[in-house]
């Protein structure tokens, strides 16, 4: 028809990666005998379902392998015969399971990332290879800065502002946080003293058996009158650690932004400042000038997951 906009067949997956015995890692390709290629792998979204979901289940599927999520990789995008596929990748560390050959791969092979690079078939799957294998910022994150989530307007709410709760489209913000930030591995949950703040991360509290910790440092009065100890805290988190994980601290609208700036974050837009919209999340690793920096403006539904 014309003038239709082209169907879009969006997907997710992961650069799946595991420490080598000798040093350095490896990187897992993925055979596929229905199309007889070597892969990433990979597969389409659920009806319904966020990227980084669908992206851990995927790999779970086809390679059996439990992972935690690292920073965000390369989107692809190349034509089908029914329009175009879309694939968003991330770096996966391997942390347990065992592959079992099933109907979308029958074969998982672990190499250095040069020679995954020349197993694999296809070009896209070789830059996201490449990418992956920069070394100029960390692999996966240590701190996950998260706004709270909607918390109606302060002119509505007849009582101190540090008490303002979360509004019914906040409650449902702060589930999905606790639905998909499991997905980084959190050892820990700080919030702001604020009480949208704290209720923006107790599901997810819950759902991993853990205290809401304070952070005052890190509250939008207590940070403009001494952003020195907000920032001091926010670099012992960045720092990275023995073991796999992050901190979730959950903040204000008024300073990660600043925060955000102090470590060399820049963005597109009105003088550069980094957005933080309620229930975002910004996953932080390393430093600056070699600063991880993903920002996650919605959890919800991917817009093109099928309905």
């Amino acid at each position: 028809m014309p003038g239709s906009a082209e169907p879009l067949v969006a997907a997710a997956g992961g650069v799946l990666w595991r420490p080598a015995d000798a040093g350095g890692l490896e990187v897992a390709v993925a055979h596929r005998p229905r199309y007889d290629d070597w892969s990433l792998p990979k597969g389409k979204l659920d009806a319904g379902e966020d990227l980084l979901t669908a992206a851990v289940r995927e790999v779970g599927e086809e390679t059996g392998t439990a992972v935690l999520l690292g920073r965000r990789g390369l989107r692809t995008s190349y034509p089908l015969p029914q329009g175009t596929k879309r694939v968003d990748y991330w770096l996966m560390r391997a942390i347990g399971g065992a592959f079992e050959p099933n109907a979308e791969v029958d074969e998982l092979r672990w190499l250095p990332p040069p020679a995954a690079r020349e197993l694999l078939t296809h070009d896209h799957d070789r830059a996201v290879l490449d990418d992956a294998a920069r070394d100029d910022v960390p692999r996966e994150p240590t701190l996950l800065l998260a706004r709270h989530a909607s918390a109606g307007h302060r002119s509505d709410f007849d009582g101190p502002d540090e008490l303002r709760p979360l509004d019914a489209r906040g409650r449902a913000q702060a589930r999905r946080l606790a639905e998909v930030l499991p997905l980084f591995g959190p050892s820990a949950v700080l919030s702001a003293d604020r009480t949208r703040c704290r209720q923006t991360v107790e599901p997810l509290a819950a759902r991993l058996g853990l205290d809401v910790l304070p952070a005052p440092a890190l509250g939008e009065e207590e940070f403009a009158d001494d952003p020195q100890a907000g920032l001091a805290l926010v670099r012992q988190l960045l720092a990275a650690r023995d073991l796999p994980g992050v901190t979730v601290v959950c903040s204000q609208g008024g300073a990660i932004p600043s925060v955000l700036r102090a470590l060399g974050v820049r963005w597109q837009g009105v003088d550069g400042w980094p957005p933080s919209a309620k229930g975002s999340v910004w996953a932080l690793g390393g430093r600056p000038g070699a600063l991880l920096a993903d920002y996650y403006r919605d959890l919800g539904p991917d817009p093109a997951a099928p309905r």
